[in-house]
């Protein structure tokens, strides 16, 4: 915002330029190319009026200027005068194309936010003592959505969650996405435990590649990570399919990488061949914070080549914002870790990044204070 004000600042600094040029350069010199540069200049950062403005002080400097050096005739004079006139009109014009540019994009954006919404919901902050927060950031802005997801529910059996990354882009991707989360709500409810969850999902996925056919029968696959909390929360189980593997962040600020015990494919393979895929238990201590994410984050890249480290940098931010010891809510760490993925890129996004954050908060200890013997 601060600058954007301050562009809108740059046509009047070419009018000053040009008057100062003018000043200081013998009476043949004319500065009226530089003043004809003013009114093109507005037209992406001005108004209708702001740009008619630009237009209007540009003429009356340049006949200023013009009379000054008592070169105001009909070459070096009116002719530029309407030069500038012509100009300005085409500056109206380029405006009023780029304001419908501008519509048609914030209409597309609403489109997609809309259709955000409907297809990748975004979880309760609570469920139970569980604290969640999750974020998307798409590659393109204008897509808003792409082929990540993320799903936390409620169930008979406990907190159930999922972090996916399906294969493709575009319509085909949020199609895909669309069946992974309908064959998750339905099977998280259903499932007894996290195998016959993870089976019912490839069945889904499988199902869906046979209807399509063609490439998306034989290499359609998703990536995920399935996740359920015990009861009371003192333990999480994990079933890691090809995914990039969470971070496990405690109360003191420590990050573990929760690495999977044996190395497992992709969702959505089954009919390449049979594998097992373990379930990892790891305790979930109160404090703690389960943070979950796609490719986009792990494969972000600094302008050397050197991909990004979660587990490394999230200690030091936290160190930084003095947040440990007290340990902060879902959201803030999510946000801290989308904005240093931001200054690792250099603000580039190279691929959309889902994020999941779940928290355990820690039993808060009262101050009993006590009074001074009399």
């Amino acid at each position: 915002m601060v600058q954007q004000r301050r562009a809108q600042w740059i046509p009047v600094g070419v009018i000053v330029l040009a008057v100062v040029l003018d000043l200081m350069t013998p009476t043949d010199v004319t500065s009226a190319p530089l003043l004809l540069a003013a009114p093109v200049a507005a037209a992406p950062l001005l108004s209708l009026p702001g740009i008619i403005a630009t237009g209007v002080l540009s003429m009356a400097v340049h006949a200023v200027l013009a009379w000054i050096d008592g070169t105001f005739g009909w070459q070096r004079g009116v002719a530029n005068q309407l030069t500038l006139l012509a100009v300005t009109v085409l500056a109206v014009l380029i405006h009023r194309t780029l304001e419908g540019h501008g519509a048609r994009t914030r209409r597309a954006r609403q489109v997609a936010a809309v259709a955000q919404a409907a297809v990748l919901p975004r979880p309760p902050s609570r469920l139970g003592d569980l604290r969640i927060a999750a974020r998307y950031i798409p590659a393109e802005d204008e897509a808003m959505i792409g082929g990540d997801l993320y799903v936390v529910q409620e169930t008979p059996h406990g907190v159930r969650a999922m972090v996916g990354d399906v294969r493709g882009k575009g319509l085909g991707a949020v199609s895909a996405v669309c069946v992974d989360l309908g064959a998750f709500r339905y099977a998280a409810d259903e499932a007894e435990d996290l195998p016959r969850l993870v089976t019912a999902l490839e069945g889904a996925l499988l199902r869906e590649g046979g209807r399509r056919g063609g490439q998306e029968q034989d290499e359609g696959f998703t990536t995920a990570l399935i996740v359920e909390f015990a009861a009371g929360l003192d333990a999480v189980r994990i079933v890691n399919r090809g995914h990039p593997p969470p971070v496990l962040l405690d109360a003191r600020g420590t990050a573990t990488v929760l690495e999977p015990s044996q190395e497992s494919p992709p969702l959505g393979m089954a009919a390449l061949g049979t594998w097992s895929f373990p379930v990892d238990t790891y305790p979930f201590p109160p404090g703690s914070t389960l943070l979950c994410y796609t490719d986009g984050v792990t494969e972000a890249r600094d302008e050397t080549g050197v991909f990004y480290d979660a587990a490394v940098r999230l200690p030091h931010l936290l160190r930084h914002r003095s947040l440990v010891g007290d340990p902060p809510p879902p959201g803030q760490i999510l946000q801290l870790l989308i904005e240093d993925v931001g200054r690792h890129t250099g603000g580039r996004v190279q691929d959309d990044q889902a994020l999941l954050a779940l928290h355990r908060p820690a039993p808060k200890v009262e101050r009993v204070s006590r009074r001074p013997r009399v």
